[in-house]
């Protein structure tokens, strides 16, 4: 198959389109490489945490309190190894939801790396993981000092 020439018009238009591209895509490499040189604002990566056990409080807000948790985690190399909550509900239904939290919170976190926890339902219980992810968020903190 051979192709025609182009009028000049054409190439004109080609040629434009094919600067405004190329021009394009330089200035999102540009804002790529400006963001990846600032960093992301996110915690270090896996690799930059010191192996331990570090505990954090965590509170969220109910309809009814503001209740709090303590979570305990063990990382080695950046991962989740084990995992402790404690719950001190302060009223009858968030007794219940802390329970069904704690009760499934493992399943869902050790095994994984402490940048990926970012916990949203567990057990059906919606509200306590803002709490588990506040204390996650200190956490982060002390194991990369």
């Amino acid at each position: 198959m051979m192709s025609q020439p182009l009028s000049p018009s054409a190439r004109r238009t080609v040629g434009f389109a094919g600067v405004a591209g190329v021009l394009l895509l330089a200035g999102c490499s540009g804002a790529a490489d400006a963001e990846s040189a600032q960093g992301s604002g996110s915690a270090p990566a896996s690799g930059d945490y010191a192996d331990g056990t570090y505990t954090a409080e965590g509170a969220y807000q109910t309809p009814e309190t503001i209740e709090q948790i303590s979570v305990t985690l063990t990382l080695e190399d950046g991962i989740v190894t084990d995992v402790d909550v404690v719950g001190d509900p302060q009223a009858r239904e968030t007794e219940q939801y802390q329970g069904q939290f704690i009760a499934g919170i493992a399943e869902e976190v050790v095994g994984v790396p402490l940048d990926d926890l970012d916990v949203d339902r567990v057990a059906g219980s919606s509200l306590t993981s803002g709490g588990f992810n506040a204390a996650v968020e200190e956490i982060r903190e002390q194991a990369s000092s």
